[in-house]
This record gives C-alpha cells, structure tokens and sequence, in this order.
C-alpha cells in the first residue's frame, strides 16, 4: 500500500533541502517528516536522501523516485479534483504559467472571468519570460507564443498572430525604410532568447519567400518583448514584435508598421500540459474557455 502523505513529505523535502524547510511548507513538525521519510526508505529497502548538517539531496535512486513521485501526487490530486468537480463543479488549483506580457494582456483577463464562473476553483499565475518546467513547476498549464519546440508534452493550438516590425516615428526622419534592402540596413533591436533574432522567412508582394538577414548585428538586445517595445517607442531602432502588443501603439501613431504588403512569419499561441492518461476537467474547460475569450476579443492579430 503507498503512503501518498509520506511521498508528498519526501518531494518536500527535495524540493526544500531540508527537513525543517520541508516541515514549515507542510505545516508538520521536523520529527514526524524524518520519521516518515526513514519508514519510506525503510519500505522500499532504499536510500532515497544523503544527509549532511545543512542540507539533504538526493541520490541516485532518490532523484529518479522524486520525479515519479510528482508525476504520481499530479495524477492523485487530478483525479480527486475531477471527482469532486462531478458534484461541486471544478475546484482544487489550477496552476499556470505565462510570459508576463501576453500574460497581462490575455491570459489574466480571461482567467479573472474563468474564475468569476468557477468560484470553487483556486487558481495561481506565474509569470515568467522562461519556459519554466511544467512538472518540476507542478504546473497544470503553460501558454507559450512562437513556434513550438519539441516536447514530451500535450499542446493545443489556441490561435496565431502576426509579428511586424515596428519603428517610432523619429526613426524615420533621418532614415527611410522603405524595401528589405533598407530595412536590413536599420539598426535593429534585438530578442536574445531567440536563437536568430534578426533572420526571418518573409513573403513578398509577389508571393514569393525570401530569408530575410539584418546586416549588422543588432544595436541593443533585450530579454522581454516588454523592453523590446519600450526601446522601439524611444526612438532607439526597429523591432520584430507581436501584432497583439503593438496594436494600441500603432493605432495611437506611436509606432509605425513598416513594409505592411510583406509578411513576417505567424507565430503560434499553444496551451502545453503535461502528458498523463487523464487529463483534468478544469485544464480542459480552461483551455476551451481561453480559446474562445482570444477569438472573440482579439480578431485582428493577424492583420
């Protein structure tokens, strides 16, 4: 028979580092989490956790028990989440994480609403411009923008929208830009958590794709879409940046679309989940919810 309160003890204590840091997170005494933590290994014949003054890590064993233990209390706490839900609607914690632009923009409107039709559903939002791990995050769902990178994990695509380079308005007294071969020219702005932020596949006017490189590197890098626009509004260069963050800046006449008849490649908007055998009611009721709060509050990120 698994004890699954001594599982949760053990991934705490990984997690924390130590007992005491895991008893405070637990809301138990030191005491009982090592003695249940000894009883665990003491069942599986194991050594799970080397012990020193400070700390505790894992071994070997330890640390491959520790990812089966939060794959196992995910598919625990979903399954009872679910089973309450059948009678009380959804409930328990749905835990998400997005960058914190398109997460103030989209995703938190749409959970605030979600949530105002699930009172019994408590939810957390984690903004972070990394792809944080879902599983080791203990993460219900991820919204992630661009192209999809390979993964052991679920997505859906929610939506696309279009990326445009953007300049302020000053810029372009002292340069025009009006061809690729001047736009390559321009001093650019930079994304570093792209690996190649300043080549791009375009289409022309004539329908034909052509790669399209910068031919300087770039002026000023940055880490955000958020610092990317902030320097693009002071005049510092141009910037690729997405349809949905420019909008009110280029309807204000703060930016300008530059060579609108090309189009720069449509990214995608995915919802990622971890692969289990049953997937939670409320991530999939979320998922549907937010895919149909985008197509209807946000129909022109393509244009």
């Amino acid at each position: 028979m698994i004890n699954m309160q001594r599982l949760e003890m053990f991934v705490a204590v990984i997690e924390a580092g130590s007992f005491t840091g895991a008893a405070q997170t637990l809301g138990l005494t030191k005491a009982v989490v090592s003695f249940n933590i000894k009883q665990l290994e003491q069942e599986l014949g194991v050594s799970l956790l080397t012990r020193s003054t400070r700390r505790v890590a894992a071994t070997d064993t330890g640390e491959t028990f520790y990812h089966r233990c939060q794959h196992l209390l995910q598919d625990a706490e979903r399954v009872l989440d679910d089973v309450r839900s059948d009678h009380l609607g959804l409930s328990g914690l749905l835990r998400i994480t997005t960058t914190p632009e398109y997460g103030a923009r989209v995703v938190v409107p749409a959970l605030a609403a979600f949530a105002g039709k699930h009172p019994q559903l408590r939810i957390q939002h984690v903004s972070s411009s990394k792809n944080d791990d879902l599983i080791a995050g203990r993460f219900d769902v991820a919204i992630r923008l661009g192209q999809l990178a390979d993964s052991n994990h679920h997505a859906r695509l929610i939506d696309r929208f279009a990326i445009l380079p953007v300049v302020a308005p000053e810029y372009l007294i002292t340069q025009s830009i009006e061809s690729l071969e001047q736009l390559a020219e321009a001093k650019w702005i930079g994304h570093s958590r792209l690996s190649t932020p300043l080549s791009w596949q375009v289409t022309t006017p004539f329908g034909e794709s052509v790669l399209f490189s910068a031919r300087h590197p770039a002026m000023i890098m940055a880490d955000s879409a958020a610092s990317l626009l902030a320097f693009t509004l002071a005049g510092a260069g141009v910037a690729i940046l997405p349809a949905w963050l420019v909008q009110d800046e280029l309807a204000r006449g703060e930016l300008i679309s530059l060579l609108p008849d090309h189009h720069f490649p449509q990214q995608g908007i995915y919802a990622v989940y971890p692969h289990t055998r049953h997937l939670p009611e409320k991530v999939r009721a979320f998922i549907d919810f937010l895919e149909c709060h985008v197509s209807q509050s946000h129909p022109a990120w393509l244009a």
